[in-house]
C-alpha cells in the first residue's frame, strides 16, 4: 500500500519501476546506523569541566525523561501531527502535501514523517530524489516495527540539527538548549520549546541569531499548531507569543579553563585516537591537573615577578605515579599559545649537574671520600677537544669532595667528574631519570650546556625519579577515558601512548644518597631560598649571561621545576632581581619555596630510609683523588657494586615493574655554605651577585 500511495500521488504509471526501487532498499537489519557522535569534554582531577574539545558538530544524547513534554508536543505538532497514528509513513500527509505543492507550483510542504527523517539521518543520504523517498518509506515502516514511538521521537530529538553558532552546529535538543538559552532541556519554557521545534525544517531561515523576526513568526506558527492539536490552550499560546526571543547565547562550548594544559591533553588524545573520535567521539576525559595547585603556582609567580619583566613556568609531578599535578605559567594564552611548561626547551644550567651526580652514585662513587681539585680548567681533551671551565670570581677551593662540590655548585669539579664518568654515561643516566630531549654526550651537558635544551616538564620528571626512590614513572596527564558507549579505558586499557609506565631504574640507596646531598644544598647551599620548613631537596641552575634561571626540587610527595626567563629570546637578566642578576637561587628558588609551602598542606615528613643502602667502590678516575670510602655504610664484598673495574656501571633493571610503594633517603643536612642571592630589597647597585652556577662551558648556539 505504501508504494501504491506514493505512485498515486506522484502520478506515476510505472508501478513496476517504483516497486523495483523499493525492492532495492536493503533490509533494515543489514544496515549500520550512522554514529552521530557527541562532543568530547575534558575534566580536572576532581571531575570538574575544563572545557569541550572543539568540533563542527556539538551533540550530547539524553534520555526521553530529560526532554520536556512541551518540546515533544511542539515537534509533533509542527513536523508530524499524525505521528502516533501512522506506522512510519503518513499517506494522508503525503497526499495533503502533494496537493499543496501542486497548488503553489512549488515544494512548500514535505510529506516526510519524523520516522522517515530519522531514517534519513541514521541510514540514508540528503539527495532530494524520488528514489530516496521510496527507500525511506520502506525503511521507516521497518523501523516502526522494531522500535517504539517514544524511542523514535527521542532519537530524532537527539540527532536533528537546530542551527549553527560560531561555526558549530547544535545537534539534538541538549546542545540546542545550551547554545541558545544556556540551560538544560528540562528547564525550557513553552515559548523556548516552540522556538526550538520550529528550527529543524530550515535552521538558517529561522535562525534566532540572524533572523529574529522570522524566528518569532516560526515560533508562533508552532504555538498555533500546538493549540490546534490540543496540546496547549489558546490562552497558553497567546501568553507564549507575547514573549520575546529570550536568547541567552552560551559560551559553554567555547569556554575553557587551564588553556595550556587543555591543549596538552588534546594533543595527547589526537596522537592516540583518530581525529573524529577525539572531536565527535563523546569522550569524557579525566585528567590529573589540580586546579588549586595551578592557582597557587600562578600566585607564587605573580608575587615575585609582577611588573618585573621575565616570565615563569611551573610543573609539578607526583613521584608515586607520574601524574602531572601542575602545568602553569605566567603567559597570556590570548597572546601566545606556546606552552612554556611543556614545550619550552631552555638550557638547564647547574640543575643538570644532578644527572652527573646520579651517574656517579649509580657507579658506586663515594661522594664523601672522592675528591677533585677545584681549579681553572684550560686544556685539550683527546676525545672532546678544548675544555675551558672557571668559577665566577676565579677563586677555587682546592681539594674538595663531591658532596661539597655539589653544594658549592663547583663547575670545575663537575667538568672533571663528567670526563671521568664519560659524558655518554651522564647522558644515559639523564635519560634513565626521565629526560626525553636528545642528548649528545658532550662534557658541557653536565654543566647544562645542551644543544636543544629541556622543558620544565622533563626536569620535574627527572627529579621525580629521585624522589620516587629510583622508580621512573612516565608523566601522565590522563588517568581515565569514558567512551560514548560507556566503556571505561584505564591503565593498560588506554592507548599505548597514554598508558602509565612504571619502572625501577635506580637502586633506592643511590637515590637516597642523592637526596641527602640535594637536601644539603637547600639547607646550606645555593638553594636556601627554596626552604619550606620541611625536608626539601633540590638544585639551582643559571645559564651564561643570566638568560635562564631554574630551581628543581622535591619533597616526599611533590617534584617541581620552576623556570624563569624571557620566552621569546635569550635576554640577559642582569638587574631584574632588585637591581642584581636573576640566578637560580633568587626568583626561581623563591617561587618554588612559596608555591611548595602553599600546596604541601600538613605533610612535613622526612625522606624515608632506603631499603637497600648503597655500598661504595673505589673510584680511580683520571682527575679524581682518594676514592676510598669513609662512609659508615657496610661494604658487601659480594655485591655487584664492588668490582675492580673503576668504570663498572651497576646493572639497571629497566624493565622491572614495581609496586606503588617507593622509598627515598634519610635526612642528613650538610654544613657547607656559599654566598647566595641578596635579600629582597638589598641595594646591590646593579653589581653582579656571586652564583657558582654562572659561566658554565656551553656549546655555541
Amino acid at each position: 500500500m505504501v508504494i501504491l500511495a506514493i505512485v498515486a500521488v506522484a502520478g506515476l504509471s510505472a508501478v513496476g519501476y517504483v516497486a523495483s526501487i523499493a525492492a532495492s532498499a536493503p533490509p533494515l537489519d543489514s544496515l549500520k546506523a550512522r554514529d552521530p557522535g557527541g562532543f568530547s569534554v575534558v575534566l580536572d582531577r576532581d571531575g570538574n569541566r575544563l572545557g569541550v574539545i572543539q568540533a563542527n558538530d556539538l551533540r550530547k544524547a539524553i534520555p526521553a525523561d530529560q526532554i520536556p513534554q512541551s518540546l515533544k508536543d511542539a515537534t509533533i505538532a509542527i513536523e508530524d501531527s499524525r505521528f502516533y497514528e501512522h506506522e512510519g509513513v503518513d499517506y494522508t500527509g503525503i497526499v495533503r502535501a502533494a496537493f499543496k505543492n501542486l497548488e503553489a507550483g512549488a515544494n512548500v510542504q514535505g510529506g516526510s514523517t519524523i520516522t522517515m527523517q530519522l531514517v534519513r539521518t541514521m541510514y540514508g543520504d540528503d539527495a532530494d530524489t524520488f528514489e530516496r523517498k521510496i527507500r525511506e518509506a520502506k525503511l521507516a515502516e521497518e523501523l516502526e516495527d522494531e522500535h517504539s514511538k517514544e524511542w523514535i521521537l527521542t532519537e530524532y530529538l537527539n540527532t536533528v540539527p537546530f542551527g549553527t553558532y560560531g561555526g558549530q552546529t547544535a545537534l539534538g535538543v541538549w546542545a540546542a538548549a545550551k547554545t541558545y538559552f544556556n540551560t538544560g532541556p528540562s528547564n525550557l519554557t513553552l515559548a523556548q520549546s516552540a522556538l526550538l521545534a520550529g528550527l529543524p525544517q530550515a535552521p538558517s531561515t529561522y535562525s534566532p541569531i540572524r533572523s529574529g523576526e522570522a524566528a518569532i513568526a516560526r515560533r508562533n506558527q508552532v504555538l498555533d499548531a500546538m493549540a490546534r492539536e490540543g496540546s496547549i490552550s489558546e490562552a497558553e499560546a497567546a501568553t507564549a507569543k507575547a514573549e520575546g526571543l529570550g536568547l541567552n547565547m552560551s559560551e559553554y562550548f567555547q569556554a575553557r579553563k587551564e588553556d595550556y594544559f587543555f591543549d596538552y591533553v588534546k594533543d595527547e588524545l589526537l596522537e592516540s585516537f583518530p581525529k573524529r573520535v577525539v572531536k565527535r567521539g563523546g569522550l569524557r576525559v579525566y585528567t590529573t591537573i589540580d586546579i588549586e595547585k595551578q592557582e597557587a603556582a600562578r600566585d607564587a609567580i605573580a608575587q615575585r615577578l609582577a611588573g618585573v619583566g621575565p616570565s615563569s613556568a611551573v610543573v609539578t609531578i607526583d613521584p608515586d605515579n607520574g601524574e602531572i599535578l601542575t602545568m602553569a605559567s605566567s603567559s597570556d594564552y590570548s597572546v601566545s599559545k606556546f606552552n612554556l611548561a611543556a614545550q619550552g626547551r631552555r638550557q638547564p644550567g647547574s640543575s643538570f649537574k644532578t644527572m652527573a651526580l646520579m651517574a656517579a652514585l649509580r657507579r658506586g662513587v663515594d661522594p664523601d671520600s672522592t675528591y677533585y681539585t677545584s681549579m681553572p680548567l684550560d686544556f685539550v681533551d683527546p676525545t672532546y677537544g678544548p675544555i675551558e671551565t672557571k668559577t665566577y670570581d676565579s677563586t677555587y677551593d682546592g681539594s674538595i669532595n663531591l658532596r661539597s662540590a655539589t653544594v658549592a655548585s663547583d663547575n670545575s669539579v663537575y667538568m672533571q667528574l663528567a670526563l671521568d664518568l664519560g659524558p655518554d654515561n651522564v647522558a644515559e643516566t639523564a635519560q634513565d631519570l626521565g629526560i626525553q630531549t636528545k642528548l649528545d654526550g658532550y662534557p658541557a651537558e653536565t654543566l647544562g650546556g645542551l644543544t636543544i635544551g629541556v622543558s620544565p616538564l622533563e626536569m620535574a620528571s627527572a627529579y621525580a625519579t629521585i624522589a620516587g626512590g629510583g622508580v621512573y614513572n612516565k608523566p601522565v596527564a590522563i588517568t581515565k577515558i569514558k567512551q560514548y558507549d560507556g566503556e571505561v579505558l584505564q591503565g593498560d586499557d588506554l592507548p599505548k601512548r597514554l598508558r602509565p609506565l612504571r619502572e625501577r631504574r635506580f637502586e633506592d640507596g643511590v637515590t637516597a644518597k642523592a637526596t641527602e646531598i640535594l637536601e644539603d644544598n637547600v639547607t646550606g647551599g645555593t638553594g636556601t631560598a627554596a626552604q619550606t620548613g620541611c625536608p626539601t631537596a633540590g638544585k639551582t641552575g643559571t645559564t651564561d649571561e643570566n638568560s635562564d634561571g631554574w630551581f628543581v626540587g622535591f619533597t616526599t610527595e611533590l617534584s617541581s621545576a620552576v623556570w624563569v626567563g624571557f620566552p621569546d629570546s635569550q635576554v640577559r637578566m642582569d638587574t631584574e632581581y632588585y637591581g642584581g642578576p636573576v640566578v637560580g637561587g633568587s626568583f626561581p628558588a623563591e617561587i618554588w619555596g612559596d608555591y611548595t609551602q602553599a600546596v604541601m598542606g600538613d605533610s612535613c615528613e622526612s625522606f624515608p630510609e632506603p631499603k637497600n643502602p648503597m655500598t661504595f667502590t673505589p673510584f680511580y678516575g683520571e682527575y679524581a683523588t682518594g676514592g676510598t670510602s669513609s662512609s659508615t655504610y657496610d661494604y658487601d664484598t659480594t655485591d655487584d657494586y664492588n668490582t675492580a673495574d673503576p668504570y663498572y656501571v651497576p646493572p639497571v633493571t629497566a624493565t622491572e615493574t614495581v609496586a606503588p610503594e617507593t622509598t627515598t633517603a634519610p635526612v642528613e643536612p650538610g654544613t657547607d655554605t656559599e654566598p647566595t642571592a641578596p635579600d629582597p630589597g638589598t641595594d646591590t647597585g646593579g653589581a653582579d651577585v656571586y652564583d657558582p652556577d654562572l659561566y658554565e662551558s656551553q656549546p655555541d648556539g
